[in-house]
């Protein structure tokens, strides 16, 4: 297989279908909370519990404020809440569902839909260091129907957030932002070890993300997803409202492997209504894929091994025969926390790969790698297959300055590549895997 820049093309690069019958989640409903069907909302602590916990946690807080106040080394820019959370990425509001005045013309009335955007957006003020990454998820949704537009703001009201929420103040760890010189990030695993038996939270059993990062409709329900967590559900209700169901698992097998998370950019094949994924993770396997199929239920997952470690791999391309990935340079070491570091590092050293995996394999043997320098992609905006399968079409964003990637975001920006891939004539599966080359 070689792998090239295209030549221009005139093929759409989007071609998503229109029908009311995959958007069911903004089918009115009354603006009331929902228990989630799925799994159960977070489960409730006993009073014996509840008592201890309101005892210790002014305790916690003061031994945070402390390893905040004296012994966290001086803030970096990346982790400074004032430069942060500044200018466009100041934190809002909540705002309900509010009228949009048409400034010019008017809306047709033909028009029925959402447009949706997620991102962090912390409900309070950091204490200590905060990164980009670490706002609480709030979608922002314009909701057009009947010639009218309705404006609406809403926290997902993740564990994190209820949790942070009653509480009164931040206090969930960050991977990002958390670990900030060798004896503060020491005297932080301790204390969140504490919080934990202690049972001030639960993030085994309950998760700890933000679901901050996007949306996607998955088995005809809508979702926020950040890839540290499941995903949250979400409803539209009659009167342009959002409101949160609940955490999602699919209706994960017990019985499999733990399911605690997935990339935030699924991928829904618009012929069969299957959702394509994947997560990463630490220890080994360091990467799964798997799919759910259109009634939302999660397949067994396939465990690649041939990962040699945890890579911060973000989106994956799929096309009628292949899930595409790329093993890119930012890579998770947990043991950068002992060094006072966040376990985030991007690794020079290392050499970016394509992989291609069959889009219904069982196991990993179905899965072949070709070094891919200096690709490290952010998201695929699309994949297809030309010439009946002989050629793979991706198009990509690509990080430049990926050294940056984790301590200044400001200097990174990505490069919109379109891909070509064409799959050589061979016999036996085996030797085209041993002739791949990228150009």
């Amino acid at each position: 297989m070689a792998f090239q820049k295209a030549p221009h093309t005139n093929n759409s690069i989007f071609g998503i279908k229109k029908s009311p019958e995959r958007m069911p989640f903004l089918k009115p409903v009354k603006h009331r909370t929902i228990l989630n069907t799925a799994e159960p909302h977070f489960p409730k602590i006993n009073q014996k519990k509840q008592k201890k916990q309101s005892l210790l946690g002014p305790v916690f807080k003061s031994i945070d404020n402390f390893i905040t106040d004296f012994i966290d080394s001086p803030l970096r820019p990346s982790i400074d809440p004032k430069h942060v959370l500044s200018g466009s990425f100041a934190p809002v509001n909540e705002l309900p569902p509010t009228p949009c005045d048409v400034v010019e013309g008017s809306i047709p009335s033909c028009l029925d839909g959402v447009y949706l955007l997620n991102g962090p957006n912390p409900q309070f003020d950091p204490i200590g260091a905060y990164h980009l990454f670490d706002g609480d998820g709030m979608l922002h949704m314009i909701r057009i129907s009947g010639g009218q537009a309705t404006f609406c703001s809403r926290y997902v009201k993740t564990y994190k957030y209820t949790l942070e929420r009653d509480m009164g103040y931040p206090f969930f760890p960050s991977p990002f932002s958390s670990f900030n010189g060798i004896l503060a990030s020491i005297a932080r695993v301790g204390l969140i070890v504490a919080r934990v038996v202690a049972g001030e939270f639960d993030p085994l059993g309950n998760g700890f993300g933000s679901a901050n990062i996007s949306v996607a409709v998955i088995g005809g329900k809508l979702y926020a997803i950040g890839e540290s967590d499941l995903p949250y559900e979400m409803k539209v209700t009659s009167d342009g409202d959002i409101i949160t169901i609940g955490r999602h698992n699919f209706h994960h097998n017990e019985e499999e492997f733990k399911f605690w998370g997935m990339t935030a950019h699924p991928k829904t094949d618009p012929e069969t209504g299957e959702t394509f994924a994947f997560r990463y993770s630490f220890p080994s396997p360091y990467l799964t894929y798997f799919r759910i199929d259109p009634q939302g239920r999660k397949q067994p997952g396939v465990p690649i091994f041939s990962m040699k470690n945890t890579a911060f791999i973000h989106d994956l391309g799929v096309t009628r025969h292949y899930a595409v990935f790329n093993d890119v340079q930012m890579v998770i070491r947990p043991c950068e926390i002992l060094k006072g570091k966040p376990p985030m590092i991007v690794d020079l050293e290392k050499t970016t790969r394509l992989g291609f995996i069959k889009k219904y394999a069982k196991d990993d043997s179905e899965m072949w790698w070709i070094d891919a320098p200096g690709l490290n992609i952010s998201h695929v905006v699309n994949a297809w297959e030309e010439d009946d399968g002989d050629t793979l079409v991706l198009v990509v964003t690509n990080i430049s300055l990926v050294d940056h990637m984790i301590e200044r975001l400001d200097l990174v920006y990505t490069i919109m590549e379109e891909l070509l891939g064409m799959f050589e004539k061979e016999e036996n599966y085996a030797e085209a895997r041993a002739v791949s080359k990228i150009s």
